[in-house]
């Protein structure tokens, strides 16, 4: 199944100082914030924190602009300026954002920690690339990637079914793969 990031609509954060658009939520959302694991891409137009999620594992990764500084409450500092390279921290840590320039673009994983574990991995080049059972969601990050429900443009993501084929990216395509696995 393909998801197009334009019929996502906007949400607030749930601080309310910034937008996200849910791709894929586990179970299927019900208000309640009670999910296994979350896919979304968030737009940050501000320095503003981040929303608390306690019992959260996250991963963030760059898409688009200059990106930003990172101030988590036990003093690291991590600058997720690079596009493309996964960053892991606790859904709970306080989270101080400063830009390093305009508005930026962010893909986002959160899983609920001692009941999943999982993350996020980058595909390059130009092989053709099988989901196996903890594919849960690969999104096109740029350029094109052909699955069997039709081709991805960036912003798409895709969500295979039991017994899906491969995914095959066109030179210069990237891909975010998240994989999601029950804690045993």
């Amino acid at each position: 199944m393909i998801i197009r990031l334009a019929d996502c609509p906007a949400q607030p954060w749930k601080n309310g100082l910034g937008r996200t658009r849910e791709i894929a939520v586990q179970p299927s959302a019900d208000g309640s914030g009670d999910f296994l694991w979350r896919v979304s891409v968030a737009e940050v137009d501000s320095a503003a924190p981040f929303s608390s999620f306690p019992g959260i594992d996250r991963q963030i990764v760059l898409l688009d602009g200059a990106g930003f500084t990172m101030t988590l409450d036990d003093g690291h500092m991590h600058a997720l300026t690079a596009p493309f390279v996964p960053f892991a921290f606790a859904g709970e840590a306080k989270v101080d954002v400063a830009l390093a320039g305009g508005p930026t673009r962010d893909f986002n994983l959160m899983l609920r920690r001692g009941r999943v574990r999982g993350g996020i991995e980058v595909w390059r080049g130009t092989d053709a690339r099988a989901p196996d059972a903890a594919t849960v969601l690969a999104y096109c990050a740029r350029g094109t990637i052909d699955s069997a429900d039709g081709p991805l443009q960036p912003g798409d993501a895709w969500r295979p079914s039991p017994g899906s084929s491969a995914l095959a990216l066109q030179p210069g395509a990237l891909a975010l793969a998240v994989r999601v696995q029950a804690v045993a």
